[in-house]
């Protein structure tokens, strides 16, 4: 059967919409997949259900309050309940690389304080090692130079994604750097190298974060749990 990720997207958002509770203040993802659970969330709203939200970029705030979706700003409160995100590649024990869309950081920082962070994604997002897709790192423009130095030390390498012809800049006013390491056998380590290194504001490796994943498979979900 062929594999339709659109679909298999659509099946996750819908199954992860239903997590949500009346009162709850819900953090929205960046991307082609949170897109479907937004818009479940939208119809929702717009069926009576009751909800606060916390956008994850520019782009999700204004498809947020295009379905009329009640936001909160995100230094008002103390907690998220439950925030519904996509995925660029994930491991069965929900180690993730995320990032693709530019909203690393602020994705990062809403999952942080979250207390329930659900991962949609179709099949194709699920691998047995992390790594085939490009590690996505938020960078201060000012140290872009440096930190691609530090790649290289660290065995990987990296360019700054472009625009137009012209540096990406993210919501915060940073580069971002898409690196490569090939197959990322051991993350954790990784990610405590990628803090180390002055000048990246925060990288697209989420561990210990996400408590479900929710993947589309054909005309079905399957359900990973955080171990």
């Amino acid at each position: 059967m062929v594999h339709n990720a659109e679909a298999e997207k659509k099946l996750a958002a819908q199954e992860a919409v239903r997590f949500i509770r009346d009162g709850q203040v819900v953090g929205l993802g960046t991307g082609s997949t949170a897109w479907h659970a937004i818009m479940a969330i939208g119809e929702m709203v717009n069926q009576g259900l009751h909800i606060k939200a916390v956008p994850t970029s520019q782009q999700t705030k204004t498809l947020a309050a295009s379905l009329h979706i009640p936001l909160v700003d995100i230094n008002t409160i103390d907690a998220i309940d439950i925030t519904i995100d996509g995925a660029d590649e994930f491991t069965s024990d929900l180690k993730l690389i995320k990032g693709g869309g530019g909203a690393l950081l602020r994705e990062k920082i809403v999952a942080s304080i979250t207390k329930q962070e659900i991962i949609i994604a179709d099949s194709s997002k699920k691998v047995d090692v992390l790594g085939k897709f490009k590690l996505p790192l938020e960078v201060v423009p000012f140290a872009a130079g440096y930190v691609l130095n530090q790649l290289l030390l660290k065995h990987g390498k990296g360019k700054i994604r472009m625009a137009a012809g012209t540096p990406f800049i993210t919501d915060q006013g940073n580069y971002i750097v898409d690196a490569d390491f090939g197959l990322i056998t051991d993350p954790d380590f990784l990610a405590d190298e990628l803090n180390k290194t002055v000048g990246i504001v925060e990288h697209g490796l989420f561990i210990d974060l996400a408590a479900v994943v929710i993947m589309g498979k054909v005309d079905t979900v399957k359900t990973y749990h955080r171990r």
